[in-house]
């Protein structure tokens, strides 16, 4: 093809983008122009190892790969495509060269992408372990995980999503551990997607989860490389999105919430105590505001006299019924946190404070809110992020029972935590069941429950989740 008529038809193609760069120049004896995307490249390789070569050739014999392979400066493997794929591969990030005349292009990857440094996650910091974290890079992921596995055995699958984005998805498994069907499963899904775009792994989640309007995760996120490396030891599937520095685990245990990356670092007794702690932060979230309710309003014999006493004394004069009286302090909470979380950071540590202490203790002097409930909806609070994944489900939760305990009390309250345990115990993924080791029972999962035994006590995979090798330790 001619190479006016291709440089014309790229531009054509970009809609005359300014980004877009293409560069005549002459290779030899043939007319040919490299095309590119300004600001995705590295352009002092480009200029260095790719144009200066190519301009100072005399002669550009067929066949051109060869030729070209020979004369670029290039560490990586160039790859021809057809001219009409060039357009996707420029769009990818890619350097791209034609040559007059010739239906086939070539690809030259000198991609050089903005990125941030790798450090500790916001959201996963620790007392010791690994202090790295994931990044929206892919490779820069890749590199993490390659470093704390060194083997053959890792394999990466590459799969690209979104008819606009076409955003790269790796699934990452050990072979011979991950079980053969999950894998399979898992890529067959993701291959399934037909989406415009794929902004984050977010996106993915929702496309891999068995039950997807289920207000419960149905899949495990991470931003530490310590944890996917942990995972895929115990025979489970990472997903990494280009763009996203939260990796997804399959299959997924809803007891993986209540552990933790520096519960392998510590003691195990001091582990043990801490998940412990997690679960009480966790029913006090989604059962203080409830509980408090049903005993103010139908069951206040249950309190002890005295604490009745001041109980009645903190609530007297509150214009508003209790469940009223919380379901407000409720949303004010929620709205302050919605509010700090958004605004820039220093603003929103001001605001924390003036919502926190100024207008909650102004609300009380006031006599619209009483001081018990400030109290017992800023523990259900702090509980709620005992285990942070799980904050929008307990949100809900939190919600729900509040409303049930108005109407019903604690009837109410324990008929619907049966009817969730019940919902819970059906639900699995990828045949791991949703509550194991605990419903149904798994024995051997039980060292690393809520009472978390040694390492060196560990010698098989979790038999919760299916694998190829149930093998930890060696003559086990």
């Amino acid at each position: 093809m001619d190479i006016k008529k291709i440089i014309n038809e790229m531009q054509l193609t970009f809609s005359n983008s300014v980004d877009l760069k293409c560069r005549p120049l002459r290779v030899g004896d043939k007319e040919a122009a490299v095309f590119f995307i300004d600001g995705g490249i590295d352009r002092d390789l480009l200029e260095k190892d790719v144009i200066r070569p190519l301009m100072t050739l005399e002669t550009l014999p067929p066949p051109y790969l060869e030729s070209l392979t020979k004369s670029v400066y290039f560490s990586e493997e160039l790859i021809p495509i057809s001219v009409i794929k060039a357009p996707g591969a420029v769009a990818d990030g890619d350097v791209v060269l034609a040559l007059d005349g010739e239906d086939e292009a070539y690809i030259i990857s000198l991609r050089k992408p903005e990125k941030r440094s790798v450090v500790e996650p916001p959201t996963s910091s620790v007392l010791k372990g690994p202090r790295e974290g994931f990044i929206e890079e892919l490779k820069s992921n890749l590199s993490l995980m390659r470093r704390r596995l060194k083997t053959t055995d890792l394999v990466v699958e590459s799969m690209t999503v979104g008819r606009y984005s076409s955003t790269t998805v790796a699934v990452l498994f050990l072979k011979g551990v991950a079980d053969d069907n999950v894998v399979k499963d898992i890529k067959s899904r993701i291959a399934l997607i037909d989406i415009d775009g794929v902004i984050d792994s977010s996106y993915i989640l929702s496309f891999v989860q068995e039950h997807r309007h289920s207000i419960f995760m149905q899949a495990g996120t991470t931003e530490k490389p310590d944890v996917a490396s942990a995972k895929l030891l115990e025979g489970r599937v990472v997903i990494l999105v280009d763009g996203s520095p939260i990796a997804i685990t399959l299959p997924y245990l809803v007891f993986e919430d209540v552990q933790d990356g520096y519960d392998y670092y510590s003691g195990d007794w001091r582990a043990s105590m801490i998940r412990l702690f997690r679960m009480i932060g966790a029913l006090l979230t989604i059962f203080l505001p409830g509980a408090y309710i049903t005993l103010q309003t139908y069951h206040f014999q249950m309190l002890p006299l005295k604490f009745l006493m001041t109980l009645m004394a903190a609530t007297t004069g509150i214009p508003f019924p209790p469940a009223i009286e919380m379901l407000l302090v409720l949303v004010l909470f929620e709205v302050l946190n919605q509010a700090s979380l958004r605004m820039p950071k220093y603003l929103g540590i001001s605001l924390s404070v003036v919502g926190a202490i100024v207008l909650g203790d102004t609300a009380v002097k006031a006599g619209l809110i009483s001081s018990p409930s400030v109290l017992i909806i800023a523990l259900s609070a702090i509980g709620i992020f005992c285990i942070p994944d799980q904050v929008g489900t307990m949100s809900i939760l939190r919600f729900l029972f509040l409303l049930i305990s108005t109407v019903s009390g604690f009837v109410g309250m324990i008929a619907f935590a049966i009817i969730i345990l019940g919902y819970l115990a059906s639900l699995d993924n990828f045949g791991t069941p949703y509550l194991a080791p605990y419903a149904p029972r798994v024995n051997p999962d039980l060292k690393d429950g809520f009472f978390k035994n040694s390492t060196s006590l560990m010698t098989r995979r979790p038999y919760s989740i299916p694998t190829a090798n149930r093998s930890r330790q060696k003559n086990h």
